[in-house]
Parts: C-alpha cells; sequence; structure tokens
C-alpha cells in the first residue's frame, strides 16, 4: 500500500503517496523542513522509505498517524526484528508482474544499522509535528528512560573519544563494525573480470580515492585534471566540491574509455563523466554501477560490496608511514578523525594470516630436539668430534 514516488521538483524531490494516491500532507510538510534545513535529497529518499514503511504498518492497523501512541511504536519495532525484507525484482521483471501482487519474502531480516535508522527518523518526524502542533502530544517513540530527556553525549569531555549511548528507547544497540577491504589478491581477480575500459577506470577511480559511490559519480568531463591528477567530486554530506588525487593508471584506463566514447555521448565541462555503454546513453547511476560490480563479483567468486572498495582504499592509505592519518581524514571526508582511526584496526585476513604463522613457528620449535649438555668431567668438543656433530 502506498509509495514514494520521485518527482524531479527541486523543490518537492519525493513525494509519499497514500493507497489512494493522494500525497501525505504531514510528510510533505516534513520534507520541506528537511529541504530547508540543508538536507541533500538522497536524505530524503532514504527517511522516505522509513516513513512508508511505517505509514503501511499504520494503514494495515486502520490507525491514524496523528494518534499513534507508544502501543503502536512498540509493535512496529518488534515487527521489524521479526519479518523478513521483501526482494526487489529487477526492473524489467517488475514492469511485466503484476502491479496488485505483493513482492516475495527474502530470507534475510532487517539489520540492527537498519531498524536503528528507522527509530531515529520516526522520533524526529514526530518530534516535528509535536513542536509545530500538528502531531500528538506524547511522542510514540520516546527516548530511553536512563536519558531523562537529556540529549545524547550531554557533558561530553572533547579530549575523550564519544561514547555509543542509546538515543530512543525502541532503538536496537548497533554492534560496532570493523569495516572489511578488498584483499589484493582477491580485487585483481575481480579486475580481470571487469569487461570494459569504462568500468576499469570506474573501479581504478574508486580504489585510488576512497570516495563514496554516489560521490565519484557526480564527477564532471571539467572536473577532471589529468595532469594534477586529480577529480573533483561533490561530497554526500556538506555538498561541497572537493579535488581528490587519483592514481596513474586509474587515468589510463579513463582516457581508453574517452577514446572508445568520442562522439557518441555529449561532451562538455558540465557533462557527466560516465555515461551507460548501452543506447540510448544516459548518466550512469548508482545501481547500474552497483549491478555491474555484482556481475564481476559473480564471475569472481567473491562477495565484495562496491562500498568496500572505499574501505580499500582507507586501509591501503591508512598503512602508509609516510602518509599521516589527518590526510586520509581529509581525503575520506570524514568530519572527525576518530571515525578514521577505525581503519589502523588490523584486518582480519591479516590477523588470521599471522597468527597462522605464529603456531607454525611454534609447532617447528617443538620439534626442533636440542641434545642435552655433556655430564661433569666430559668435554663437549671431544664428544661432538666423537658422534659428528657439526661436521660436513
Amino acid at each position: 500500500m502506498g509509495s514514494l514516488v520521485a518527482t524531479c521538483d527541486p523543490l518537492e524531490p519525493y513525494r509519499l503517496l497514500a493507497p489512494d494516491g493522494v500525497a501525505v500532507d504531514a510528510v510533505s510538510a516534513f520534507f520541506a523542513d528537511l529541504l530547508a534545513a540543508g538536507r541533500s535529497e538522497a536524505t530524503l529518499r532514504s527517511y522516505g522509505m522509513d516513513l512508508l514503511r511505517w505509514f503501511r504498518f499504520l494503514w494495515a492497523l486502520g490507525a491514524r498517524w496523528d494518534r499513534a501512541t507508544r502501543d503502536e511504536a512498540r509493535d512496529f519495532s518488534r515487527s521489524l526484528q521479526v519479518n523478513r525484507k521483501p526482494l526487489r525484482p529487477h526492473w524489467r521483471r517488475r514492469e511485466k508482474e503484476d502491479g496488485g501482487r505483493p513482492p516475495p519474502l527474502g530470507s534475510e531480516r532487517y539489520a540492527a544499522s537498519v531498524r536503528a535508522h528507522s527509530e531515529t527518523v520516526l522520533r524526529n518526524f514526530y518530534e516535528f509535528h509535536r513542536e509545530v502542533g500538528t502531531g500528538p502530544i506524547m511522542n510514540p517513540f520516546p527516548l530511553d528512560r536512563s536519558r531523562h530527556g537529556g540529549r545524547a553525549n550531554a557533558h561530553h569531555n572533547p579530549m575523550e573519544p564519544y561514547r555509543h549511548e542509546r538515543a530512543g528507547l525502541y532503538r536496537p544497540k548497533v554492534p560496532t563494525r570493523v569495516p572489511r577491504s578488498v584483499p589484493d589478491e582477491v580485487f585483481n581477480e575481480i579486475f580481470a573480470q571487469l569487461p570494459s575500459n569504462r568500468d576499469r577506470a570506474l573501479v581504478a577511480f574508486y580504489v585510488s580515492t576512497g570516495a563514496r559511490a554516489s560521490e565519484l559519480l557526480s564527477a564532471t568531463q571539467g572536473g577532471v585534471d589529468p595532469g594534477r591528477q586529480l577529480v573533483t567530486v561533490v561530497r554526500k554530506g556538506s555538498r561541497q566540491s572537493q579535488e581528490l588525487p587519483v592514481s596513474v593508471d586509474a587515468f589510463v584506463w579513463l582516457r581508453l574509455y574517452q577514446v572508445e566514447m568520442e562522439g557518441l555521448v555529449p561532451r562538455g565541462r558540465r557533462q557527466p563523466l560516465w555515461w551507460t555503454l548501452r543506447r540510448p546513453f544516459r548518466p550512469l547511476g548508482y545501481q547500474a554501477a552497483h549491478r555491474m560490480f555484482a556481475r564481476a563479483n559473480r564471475l569472481a567468486g567473491s562477495r565484495a560490496t562496491l562500498h568496500a572498495l572505499r574501505h580499500t582504499a582507507a586501509y591501503r592509505m591508512a598503512e602508509d608511514p609516510e602518509l599521516p592519518l589527518t590526510d586520509v581524514q581529509w581525503v575520506l571526508g570524514h568530519a572527525q578523525l576518530t571515525t578514521t582511526q577505525i581503519y589502523l584496526t588490523p584486518r582480519k585476513e591479516d590477523v588470521i594470516r599471522r597468527v597462522l604463522a605464529h603456531h607454525a613457528n611454534r609447532v617447528g620449535q617443538a620439534t626442533e630436539t636440542k641434545a642435552p649438555p655433556a655430564a661433569p668431567g666430559y668435554n663437549q668438543e671431544t664428544l661432538d668430534v666423537l658422534f659428528g656433530k657439526g661436521t660436513q
């Protein structure tokens, strides 16, 4: 029931529609407030998917959003724990399927990070309407009881790292995950499976710049400077343009790709840098880049993700002793140095290899038999000559 549609209108990029096709005014007002605060369109889409999931739950119950209580919030949070995620069919198959048929369910459940993000969005949604007087008096997604209405990290010492505090009552505890990078041998296998120069150039740019997937796709033809080995991208959070250094081989693959597309795509400084390879040629989007990397993964027998290339670049830069960690922070676009410090954590593959080598050395040392010392009254050198020890 209902849907989140893109309107291509800069004043209202996304709109949440009810089952009757009418826009939900409460969500439209919340989106307008987010846009006024400088949030990006990607943020609106992310928030809209969480709100759509919540409104579908209310529509199934026959409840009004402005009459929701803590009981509905509790049951919704519980449903995300036990329900399975619906599958997302390919857009070609989606057009052939019946529109009224519900999507099939997959085997995966909603991750803790997804449930935590959903709780934060819904709490902010109701807090906005409570402040303007259009929602319930009590927020159905309240803060944790132990917080007593205070904000997170209220008395934080700037000289100490931030503590992980639970902000919401129904917010799950998100486990700390170590970023997973792609080992060099696996990356070489994936790179060998890439079918075109465009894909090779794109992956080489990802693994050398450490840019996010959407950031690199925002690059324009005028934002590439081969002489200085720089590419200009638009940062996800601040929406500011930033130059990032790129490796030499990435520009080699980029030039081969540009020669192949000469005369097929528009030229201009403001034209997109990355295009699709099939006609009609369109600017390359995130979903197409994600599917490209997924196909190469299947051929290489790997389970790496496109975002893992950013972690790979971060680990490679953090392991260089001549590269300060503050430089890595600037390249990755982290607001806090503590976020960059997670890449100082040793990788699982390296730890396993070193520990197995340690065990092998211990076994080798245990198998080596040492001759007992000579008894009192015997000359050790005479015994060595007698038993042939040390002779060639």
